[in-house]
């Protein structure tokens, strides 16, 4: 890719070097509901409790958060240890910036066209583990977008693992994956996450992983039209970039996962899709570049 020369994106939360701990507040919450029952019992204790509430009350009207303060901070805080990264991770890091730039102006545009307005989504950069709104989450889990906080999670050791692993090395074959969580943030702007999430309710197993293969699908379209962009629009792909993009999605589908952990491979326990669906839906965003021909939800064939 030709990315060097590019924007770098104003989204960017970096917090790779940062350890999730928890305050004071966590740790004091648990002592406090221990003694709670003997404090209602206890006509002193029931002051004191009506005492606080009108205290922590009076206190949120003035913008002052007593609760906080009585507790040591809030419920989760983050300890940032030093950390020194290479001029490779770096560039890895600036890449990957790049590629949400590209995106933004990508999906500015087409929703543009559909008369509304795009809202960019933070990456946060995180090494080892993470806390986000849809809870903590370790590197193991790789790249991840949270509906609740409307953030992407990368730790970009994934795109080694992508590389050495998954014999998916090259540069639009990470951008592929950063363009396909863009791709549910996409989708939780224009609603459909919560339509698939409202489906899923009441339905067996097998039944909501059908749903979840078919929105993974369509966030692989949505990043195959990031692409159509980044290549007729603005020149940004060079020669062999489209198949380091097909062999990454190759790479991640769901029977190639499930064969290479030595498992059998079972289509209703499918998240995703299989090789062959990635790669076809990821193209067809590619070639179209038309968010109408990535409606997966209506596809006959996935």
């Amino acid at each position: 890719m030709r990315w060097k020369d590019g924007r770098r994106s104003s989204n960017v939360e970096d917090r790779r070097g940062e350890t999730p701990s928890y305050s004071s507040a966590a740790s004091a919450a648990p002592v406090l509901l221990r003694f709670l029952p003997a404090l209602i019992r206890s006509k002193v204790g029931r002051t004191i409790l009506i005492v606080g509430i009108v205290v922590v009350v009076g206190g949120r009207m003035l913008g002052i958060d007593v609760l906080s303060l009585f507790l040591g901070g809030g419920v989760a805080t983050s300890s940032q240890s030093p950390a020194s990264f290479s001029q490779q991770e770096q560039e890895l890091a600036d890449f990957t910036s790049v590629v949400l730039a590209d995106t933004e102006q990508t999906w500015h545009d087409y929703f543009r066209q559909m008369s509304r307005d795009y809202r960019e989504p933070t990456l946060v950069l995180f090494s080892g583990r993470v806390s986000s709104a849809c809870g903590m989450a370790t590197a193991a889990v790789g790249p991840f977008y949270c509906p609740g906080d409307q953030q992407l999670y990368i730790d970009l050791s994934f795109f080694h693992d992508l590389k050495a692993r998954h014999g998916a090395p090259g540069d639009f074959a990470q951008a592929y994956v950063v363009a396909h969580e863009v791709g549910h943030h996409v989708q939780t702007l224009l609603g459909i996450s919560q339509q698939v999430q409202a489906a899923g309710r009441g339905r067996s197993k097998a039944e909501v992983n059908a749903l979840s293969v078919r929105q993974e699908l369509q966030a692989d379209c949505f990043a195959g039209m990031w692409g159509h962009a980044a290549s007729t629009e603005r020149n940004l792909l060079e020669v062999g970039d489209l198949e380091e993009a097909l062999r990454a999605a190759t790479a991640i589908g769901d029977d190639r996962l499930q064969r290479e952990a030595g498992q059998r491979v079972v289509p209703d326990s499918f998240t995703h899709g299989t090789s062959e669906q990635r790669v076809r839906w990821f193209r067809t965003g590619f070639e179209r570049g038309d968010i109408g021909a990535c409606d997966t939800f209506s596809a006959e064939r996935l």
